[in-house]
């Protein structure tokens, strides 16, 4: 079944509302599974100011308590908050989920990866972020542990070395075929990018890998859109 299909009542029907900043490395990984699944033309995006620290303001808060982004609203009035649950959401709506497993094994294996994308790589570096850097300034960063923050640094390199040691065996992180997973890891180098903290040069088979990945037509339509919104802002 395709997206319309599932969404019968019309094209008022057919708009997801995602709230989000457009080059926020979170948001990246949802625009991105979006392009996958092709419904960026079915997508309403809001802008809250991730830089500006909009996320963790009363507006926002009370859309989601944990002041992160991206969230996704739904038209019955339900909010999808957490990058996992909305890829979730996106890759089973119309039936056909290519990205998170067809078989209780890949959805087990592409969920595993996925979380480990998160701990060891992309929840270090934002850690990193917070903490061991100005971040998104003192009127967010209420607290920072700078020793803490640079530990946090330190994770997400081994975590750049575990997966490049993975994709030394198979091509994609899960294994045979592009997944979530992908993305979520995707999500951890757009951030470490961001936050200037490099791939060690000699992971050699995890820079192939993203020289391939930034060579899909999604990841390309992910960076049209940062380049768009870098010249509105």
């Amino acid at each position: 079944m395709t997206f319309q299909q599932t969404h019968s009542n019309g094209a008022q029907d057919s708009v997801l509302k995602i709230y989000d900043w457009y080059n926020g490395p979170y948001p990246a990984r949802v625009r991105i599974a979006l392009a996958e699944k092709g419904l960026l033309a079915h997508t309403e995006f809001v802008s809250i100011n991730l830089w500006e620290g909009k996320h963790k303001q009363p507006a926002f808060l009370a859309l989601n308590y944990s002041g992160t982004l991206p969230v996704l609203a739904l038209q019955d009035g339900t909010l999808i908050a957490e990058c996992t649950a909305i890829t979730q959401y996106l890759d089973v709506l119309d039936g056909n989920p290519l990205l998170t497993g067809k078989t209780p094994k890949e959805q087990g294996l592409i969920h595993m990866m996925t979380r480990r994308a998160e701990i060891e790589l992309m929840d270090a570096v934002s850690v990193y972020f917070h903490h061991a850097t100005p971040g998104l300034g003192p009127e967010v960063e209420l607290y920072q542990n700078a020793e803490w923050g640079e530990r946090m640094g330190d994770k997400a390199v081994r975590g750049m070395r575990h997966f490049d040691a993975i994709l030394k065996t198979r091509p994609f992180v899960a294994g045979e075929a592009f997944s979530m997973a992908d993305i979520a890891l995707l999500g951890g180098l757009i951030f470490a990018s961001l936050v200037k903290l490099p791939v060690p040069a000699e992971c050699e088979a995890l820079h192939a890998w993203h020289a391939r990945m930034n060579e899909r037509a999604s990841v390309k339509a992910w960076r049209a859109m940062v380049q768009e919104g870098d010249l509105q802002n």
